[in-house]
């Protein structure tokens, strides 16, 4: 079994050949503009239209906690816009945003869809920013979803 790699750098330029997924925690109420997002909207303006897309046409769609959604923004590499943050920091509701069962789903689901891509999956330290979440009870969710089925994983530090 392979471990989660480390490094320091910038999650949205990964360091790896062949196909990549680049891996963030979106919120569940449409709000699109604060944290790693801003970066990802710097480089490519898909997954944010993707995003508020998915959001405006929720009542159609499986746009909820826990569901992921891939959208290519280069040749080889995606970027999975992850449902596992319930509000924001700035809402009304007690507690980190972070729901862990639906980052777990997400990166269920994530797997998955790396593992048909033949993908390596990047990402910064996902819900642990804005969404409050604890790395040392994310690491684990990513060790049994994305690392147990051979997906390989790079965590970025800035």
């Amino acid at each position: 079994m392979t471990e989660i790699r480390y490094v320091r750098g910038d999650a949205t330029s990964p360091q790896a050949k062949g196909p990549k997924v680049i891996a963030h925690v979106c919120n569940d109420r449409g709000g699109w503009g604060k944290g790693f997002v801003v970066a990802l909207s710097r480089r490519w303006p898909e997954p944010e239209k993707a995003y508020r897309r998915w959001y405006r046409d929720r009542a159609g769609n499986d746009f909820g906690l826990g569901a992921t959604r891939l959208v290519q923004v280069r040749a080889d590499t995606w970027v999975a816009n992850m449902i596992g943050q319930h509000g924001t920091r700035s809402g009304r509701s007690s507690g980190p945003p972070i729901r862990y069962e639906a980052l777990d789903e997400c990166l269920r689901r994530l797997a998955g869809q790396a593992a048909e891509l033949h993908a390596s999956v990047h990402m910064p330290r996902i819900g642990c920013g804005l969404a409050g979440g604890r790395w040392e009870r994310v690491e684990p969710l990513i060790d049994a979803r994305l690392v147990a089925a051979g997906v390989p994983v790079t965590v970025y530090d800035a």
